[in-house]
């Protein structure tokens, strides 16, 4: 039986990931941290391979073995005390599992980007995987160094590594254990804390289809290309207006003055650098929210066959599994 290896399988997409390929019959081995929550993979067959993407031995007897490499773990916050640990993670973290890969003759190597690293038209229409983007363009340490980390994954393909590059966009649905900023908006709102919204969009894609999508780009995926997996773009308020049909929840009817959210977010970053917490909305998350985030999937469709389910169907999934796993308080759910 053939092995794939899962770095981030602990993660929201990489938990996903790994169901779908033990769903296709094949053994699984996740990189996972000692002691880092492993709730999402609770009760699944998979092999553990303790280690951390910055320690490089760790890392090499992970992927020893392995004919599949799937690179999903990512230092995934928009506000970090220390940025630094972004760009060690992502981008020496990276490095270090890619050149493991190259080391043990890996067949192929599945990168995880974001549609954050990539481009976005001035004209308004939707980014792809060739819309002109530079460093200078990336909003904050996280998308930087996802940038950087992707120039790292492609400079290994051209040197001759079987890898391919996957850029989600914003994936919602189950085991959301942490969750990430999209999750976190739809436990809001499930919680009735969605009050308003600002003048800004994303593409919405449900996280399973982005499973797939890894899995599909191993199979049928070029080396040294990018393949966007997404589906709808949105606006803030579309999405609250689909959250209300699938949930039965009163959308939010405020738009929110960017300059209010920018200054509420900054008091909120200071208030979090005295007191050592975490704030409950990054300036970065503001600061990104000034372009609409939409991008097109239709190379990978096209060129992968990626499922294009209803985004309608990812909000009802992602609204069930918070509600059933204890993110809504009851007084909302009674409300609902």
């Amino acid at each position: 039986m053939s092995q794939a290896l899962v770095t981030g399988g602990t993660g929201f997409v990489g938990a996903n990931l790994v169901r779908e390929l033990l769903g296709d019959g094949r053994a699984v081995r996740v990189l996972a941290r000692p002691g880092g929550d492993r709730r999402a993979l609770a009760g699944l067959p998979v092999e553990i391979a303790e280690g951390d993407l910055l320690d490089a031995v760790s890392v090499r007897r992970a992927v020893r073995g392995a004919d599949t490499v799937f690179h999903v773990a990512a230092d995934y916050r928009l506000w970090a005390p220390d940025p630094d640990a972004l760009h060690r993670a992502n981008v020496g973290g990276t490095r270090a599992v890619l050149e493991a890969a190259a080391e043990h003759g890996v067949r192929r190597v599945v990168y995880t980007s974001t549609v954050g690293a990539l481009g976005i038209p001035k004209d308004g229409t939707p980014g792809t995987e060739d819309t002109e983007v530079s460093l200078r363009d990336m909003v904050g340490p996280y998308k930087t160094s996802k940038f950087l980390a992707e120039q790292v994954a492609l400079g290994f393909a051209q040197q001759g590594l079987p890898l391919v590059i996957v850029n989600p966009s914003a994936p919602v649905g189950p085991w959301d254990v942490k969750p990430t900023p999209t999750g976190q908006m739809v436990v809001d709102f499930l919680n009735g804390r969605m009050f308003a919204t600002l003048d800004t969009g994303l593409n919405l894609v449900h996280v399973r289809d982005v499973a797939r999508g890894h899995i599909l780009a191993a199979e049928r995926g070029r080396v040294g290309e990018k393949y966007v997996l997404g589906n709808a773009n949105l606006s803030l308020a579309e999405i609250g207006l689909l959250l209300s049909e699938v949930t039965g929840i009163r959308p939010p009817r405020l738009r929110i003055p960017y300059a209010v959210a920018w200054l509420a977010a900054a008091s909120m970053e200071a208030a979090a650098r005295m007191t050592g917490g975490t704030p409950r909305v990054a300036l970065t998350a503001v600061r990104m929210a000034r372009k609409r985030m939409y991008f097109s999937p239709a190379k990978a469709i096209r060129e992968l066959g990626l499922p294009q389910t209803d985004v309608r169907e990812a909000l009802r999934d992602a609204a069930e599994w918070y509600s059933a796993h204890g993110y809504v308080k009851l007084a909302a759910r009674k409300t609902a």
